[in-house]
């Protein structure tokens, strides 16, 4: 590539720096939740989403080095294995949100749907039970509407404790940290993207050099000399 094209090598490895940086933070971050839900219950229902994002991030980090190994030795093949593999991580990542837009309204109605169609809770099975008495200890209610949905079995997870020792605490400033850098990232492999197509319309450029043909008979020119040499004496 060309000085000109130096800032354009620079801009996509600070690119490829940000992206590389924001998957080890969601990797720590998805450690750390791993770790942290070991001996939990629910960790048999959350262990697929797991490995899905140790996937995910694991592919995400090779494709930066991929790429940083074909922007720094001019590699056109690992250029265009980290577009391809950019190009199809953003798609997803843009579908994901479209569909996190779209999917929390559609799920609402189906569980109230479900939830509605217990009614009365007192009539359903004994993991149903235990799983809204769970619910509503945690939550703090009773029913799904109103006491009234209990019939007149009301459960103990209903009474209210005034001094309770697991008191409502409010979300944390950052609690949407992931989200965010999810979003960041979108921009930051949308923007390495056009950097490395980019790179690779350089490397496509030929450079234009003068033709010299060869041959193997040589003409006979004037030539003057440029300085006539000094006489000298012979003695």
């Amino acid at each position: 590539m060309g000085k000109g094209s130096v800032w354009l090598k620079w801009s996509y490895i600070g690119a490829i720096s940000v992206i590389a940086g924001i998957g080890v933070l969601m990797l720590g971050f998805t450690l750390f939740s791993h770790g942290y839900l070991m001996h939990e219950e629910e960790l048999e229902s959350l262990v697929t989403g797991f490995h899905f994002a140790y996937g995910f991030i694991s592919i995400t980090l090779l494709l930066t080095i991929i790429g940083g190994f074909g922007v720094w030795k001019e590699k056109k093949w690992a250029l265009i294995v980290f577009t391809v593999g950019m190009i199809l991580c953003t798609l997803y990542l843009i579908a994901n949100e479209v569909g996190l837009l779209i999917v929390p309204s559609q799920l609402k109605v189906l569980l109230e749907d479900d939830y509605l169609s217990m009614l009365p809770l007192s009539k359903v099975n004994v993991t149903e039970i235990a799983h809204l008495n769970n619910t509503q200890s945690e939550l703090k209610c009773c029913g799904l509407l109103s006491y009234r949905d209990w019939d007149y079995n009301i459960p103990k997870s209903c009474l209210c404790a005034e001094n309770s020792l697991n008191p409502c605490v409010a979300a944390p400033r950052n609690s949407s940290l992931f989200i965010e850098d999810r979003i960041v990232m979108i921009y930051a492999k949308v923007g390495s993207i056009a950097s490395c197509i980019a790179i690779l319309c350089q490397l496509n450029k030929k450079m234009e050099t003068p033709k010299v043909v060869y041959s193997s008979e040589a003409k006979a020119g004037n030539y003057t000399s440029l300085m006539e040499a000094p006489d000298t004496e012979i003695t």
